[in-house]
Order: C-alpha cells, then structure tokens, then sequence
C-alpha cells in the first residue's frame, strides 16, 4: 500500500521511520532456553509429588459426605461437604486440617496447630484474641501444595489442629500456666507445635512449654519492630514481656536470642536498656537492607544456633510495614515487605526449629482479612520449608524430659 494511502497512523509511522509489525525484524535471545526458568522446574517438581493422599482424602468425603447427586458427573463430589473442598464451606479448622477432639492422640501427627486466642497483655488496641479464629477462616483459600517449593503439605506430612487453649480472659499468669501446660504436651508428643496467638505476651509460656520437655539449649529468633524485653509494662508481665521472661529459663540463654526488624518510635528504652544488659542480638530494618535477606538470616541463624541445640521462630505480623497488615494492636510503618518476610522465615525455618508462633493479628482491625492471610502464608511457607528441606521431624531430638499430663475421667 503506496503511503499516502494508509491510514493516519502508519503514515504517522512511516514519518518516524517505523516498520509495520510483519516486516520487522524479530528480536530475540539465542540463549534463552525456557526449561532453565524456575517456574518451568517449578511445573517438572509437580509431576515426581505423590496423590495418594489426595484420592483416600476424596473417597473419605464420600464415606462421611455422603455420595453426591446423581446429576454430578464428577463423582468424586458428596453431598455434604467434607476436607478441602470447596473452600467456602465446612469447618473452618486451619488449612482444613483434621480437628483433633481427643488431644492425647496429638503425636500421631507431624505437626498441629494451637490456637492461643488471649490479648490480656495487650497495652493499646485489644482484639487478638480473635487472631487464631481469623487467621483459620482466611486459610481456608489455600491447598496444600506451593507451587515454587514443589511441596505438598497433604502428601508430604500431616497435620492437624487441635483448637484453642482455654485461656483465662481476667488472669495472664493462669492464661501463661494453661499455656504451658498445652505447648509442652504437644512438643512432648512428638508433633511440631504450631501456635497461631493472641498477642504477643503468650511467646513466654509458649517458650517455656517447650523448654520444660528438654534439657537441651533453645535459640529464639524473633521477627517484630518492638524490642519486648523488658521486665513488666504497667505492672504485669505484658505484650512488650515475653523474652525478658523467656531469656530468664536456664536453657533459653539471652545470648541465642536473635531479634530482627526492630526499630522506629514504639521501643521502649526500658527494653533496649535490658537488651544491652542481656548481650542479646538485635537486627534493624536498615541492617537488613543492608546485609540483604539471605546474610541476615545466615547471621541470625549463627547467632541463634551457637551452642544450641534447637531454635524456636516467634514472627510478630507487625514486623511488616502497617500498610499491608493493618489489623494488629502495634502498627508500625517501615516494616518489611511482605515478600521479604516470608523469605527470611524460610530460611530460617530451613535449619529445623522447635517451634513457632504467629503473633498480634486482630481480626477487629483487619481489612478482607489481608492481615490474617499473611499470617496465613507464614505459617505454611514455614512447613513447606521443613518438607522441602527435610526438616519435619527433626525437633524430637531434642525431647528428653516429655511431660505428662493426666486426662480426664473416662467416659460412660
């Protein structure tokens, strides 16, 4: 087509000395071979995992559920809706999870979830005591397999949740004792204990449930933008408490504490003062921007590690910038990335832990449950660390002094 016959805008590109799209000359990279991209070996993982697992899932939905109706072609479908699917519906346990009603069959699982649902140490904003209750319901939208990990958590481990510690709304040392009492018969039976609070005072008894189970040194590594180390806050051991507290146990030595992200204008100098006097280890935001991701959790992990023998996560949602997880009773602008966070905890988590906590997410204050979500995906991206690493399992070790812990009286 002679130019001046075209319409305006390729004469318009003529002018510019533009080629139309089909005379132009393909550029491209000779090298570029897409097999190499993560997301190509990333879809190849998928293919070796295993779906046993899911299968004896869909045939115990029917046997529970009830086959479905004879118009549905996927026969796979019952009539009421039992596990995974669809996300919407059922019991809202986390991840969809068996609920455990008889505790005492805890250890028959690689790992359960303990809802810690108590804000009485709460200073500002109360709520978290609806934390495990949210973060459960927005978990519902996740299955159980990451695609980047290559990871499968339904055929991979098991995992089950055994509900909520009765907690004593107008008593925190009672709280703390029932607290305790949970955390060390789960860590006593062989399961990974996996506490979803409630806020942030519960970190101390939930350290020392597990501290009373072993006499082996437990390192901390601890994600927040407060310091929470000093010795009481308005009298009472509070949110801002938990590791002068911990640190006092003789084997959680203030020295394997580890405490990334602090910084900004809510850190007590009362906790700082006792932080200098503990020998404790305290990372700022700027020093992680500066390090990196991978050699501050490298340098976290030596610190926590030295001499221990196992180390316990305790991530505090307001860790990360206020602007991506508004419900919380602190928060703080300046934090992490949501994507930073999630990536210093798997490489945390991938040396093995003992334990770990999701701490200070309130529902009350949240935003389509966008807070609750991230508190969501730091738990399983701390589990699909432990498969893929192969780590599940390798906090038994350290269990040399179980408790027990009677039950109640058998039934008629």
């Amino acid at each position: 087509m002679p130019a001046f016959f075209a319409p305006n805008h390729i004469r318009a590109q003529h002018a510019a000395g533009i080629q139309p799209r089909h005379l132009r000359t393909q550029q491209h990279h000779p090298d570029f071979d897409k097999l190499q991209l993560r997301g190509w070996k990333s879809a190849e993982k998928e293919a070796l995992l295993p779906s046993a697992e899911w299968e004896k899932e869909k045939q115990w939905a029917l046997r529970m559920g009830l086959t479905g109706s004879d118009c549905l072609t996927d026969k796979s479908i019952p009539t009421f809706a039992r596990g995974e699917l669809p996300h919407y519906a059922g019991i809202n346990t986390f991840l969809k999870a068996p609920y455990i009603e008889d505790v005492t069959k805890v250890g028959a699982y690689d790992a359960a979830i303990v809802g810690i649902p108590f804000d009485g140490g709460t200073t500002y904003r109360p709520g978290t005591r609806f934390g495990p209750q949210g973060v459960r319901k927005i978990s519902a939208l996740y299955t159980p397999y990451n695609y980047e990990m290559g990871v499968d958590l339904r055929e991979q481990m098991t995992l089950c949740d055994v509900g909520d510690v009765f907690t004593i709304p107008a008593n925190i040392e009672k709280t703390f004792d029932q607290i305790t009492r949970a955390v060390s018969h789960v860590a006593s039976s062989g399961a990974l204990p996996i506490m979803i609070g409630g806020d942030h005072s519960i970190g101390f008894p939930c350290v020392r449930g597990i501290a009373q189970c072993t006499s082996k040194r437990i390192g901390i590594v601890h994600f927040d933008r407060h310091i929470d180390i000093q010795e009481k806050d308005l009298d009472e051991r509070m949110h801002t408490t938990p590791w002068f507290h911990a640190t006092d146990l003789v084997n959680v030595p203030a020295v394997n504490l580890v405490q990334v992200g602090i910084g900004g204008w809510q850190v007590p100098r009362e906790g700082v003062e006792v932080a200098r006097q503990r020998n404790t280890n305290i990372f700022t935001m700027r020093d992680v921007e500066e390090l990196g991701l991978a050699e501050t959790a490298a340098r976290a992990l030596e610190l926590a590690w030295k001499d221990a023998d196992a180390v316990y996560i305790s991530f505090d949602i307001d860790s990360v910038d206020c602007g991506f997880v508004p419900g919380t009773g602190w928060p703080e602008p300046g934090g992490f990335l949501p994507r930073e966070a999630l990536e210093l905890v798997s490489l945390v988590a991938a040396e093995g832990i003992c334990g770990l906590e999701v701490v200070e997410v309130s529902p009350p204050y949240d935003c389509s449950d966008i807070t609750a979500l991230l508190a969501t995906r730091v738990i399983v991206d701390v589990l699909g660390t432990l498969v893929a690493h192969g780590k599940m399992g390798a906090h038994k070790g350290i269990i040399d002094k179980p408790v027990t812990i009677p039950a109640g009286p058998d039934l008629e």
